[in-house]
Order: C-alpha cells, then sequence, then structure tokens
C-alpha cells in the first residue's frame, strides 16, 4: 500500500472518529430517542468505499466502531455490540450497493435503514426483549433525511475535494 493511500485512509479514520464524537454531542441535544445519531462517521465510509475499495471502506468502518467504542464504552458493552451491529449491517449494504446502477445517496439512505435495523437486533438480543421493534419505524422515519445528508456531504466531498 502506498505512503499517500496509507495517509489519506488514517485521515479518513480520523475524520470518522471525529464526527462520531460530534455526533454524539449534537444527538444528545436534538434527539428524544436514545441511539438515534446523524451517521456523519458513515460520511468517511461512503467516501473511501467510493473512490478507494471496498476493503479500505471496511477498515474505515471498523476501525472507527472499535476506537470509539474503545474510547467511550469500552469494547464488548452492550452499547458497544449495539454500534457494532448496525455499523456491520449499514457497511454490508454500502459493500454490496457500491457497484449497482443507485446513487450514493440511496445508498446511504438504505446503509441508514440498514444501521437502524441492525441496532435494533442486536439491542433486542442484548436486552432480551422484543418491545424494541415497537421503536424501529421511528428510528426509520429518522433514518432516511440523515442517510440523504451523509450521502450528500460525501458526494460533496468526492466531487470537490477529491
Amino acid at each position: 500500500m502506498s505512503t499517500r493511500k496509507i495517509v489519506f485512509l488514517s485521515m479518513m479514520i480520523a475524520m470518522s472518529i471525529a464526527l462520531s464524537i460530534i455526533e454524539s454531542f449534537i444527538s444528545a441535544f436534538f434527539f428524544a430517542f436514545p441511539g438515534i445519531k446523524l451517521g456523519l462517521a458513515n460520511i468517511a465510509t461512503l467516501v473511501v468505499i467510493f473512490t478507494i475499495g471496498r476493503k479500505e471502506g471496511a477498515i474505515v468502518a471498523l476501525l472507527r466502531i472499535f476506537l470509539v467504542g474503545l474510547i467511550y464504552s469500552g469494547l464488548f458493552s452492550p452499547s458497544f455490540l449495539i454500534s457494532l451491529g448496525g455499523g456491520i449491517f449499514a457497511l454490508i449494504i454500502m459493500l454490496a450497493l457500491k457497484n449497482s446502477k443507485l446513487s450514493i445517496f440511496t445508498i446511504s439512505v438504505l446503509a441508514s435503514l440498514s444501521h437502524m435495523v441492525g441496532q435494533i437486533a442486536i439491542a433486542i438480543l442484548v436486552v432480551q426483549t422484543t418491545t424494541l421493534l415497537y421503536y424501529l419505524p421511528y428510528m426509520m422515519i429518522i433514518s432516511v433525511p440523515t442517510g440523504l445528508v451523509t450521502g450528500y456531504l460525501a458526494k460533496r466531498i468526492i466531487t470537490d475535494f477529491l
């Protein structure tokens, strides 16, 4: 791997960690439901997947999830597992649809929706109650505009800066 690629990936990982921390503060003030975030950290993942490749995008996403988990909640805590589940669901969608004819906006929204499904699925396993399914429609409604914002910002970075 070239030095330029390593530096770019390092910058994307750092950006995604910073965005994850920032969106934690934003979410605490604007969303009544716990666990809802804007998904800004996925901007870096989308940028890397669409400019460098799938493997590198997966590296950025997974390193961000593990490093933020290490910093905030501790590895393998319930909140880390829920975040990991959502992140993996979203990552699978982004990787699977990268070469499709779908736009980055559509892929971002679908990844956002799948992130919510993944979070709820893991939360049900962790908490051991299916009543969390009632929470899913609200989370999915919020995930559409947040996915659009994430897709828009990723597209702007790709077209304007790269």
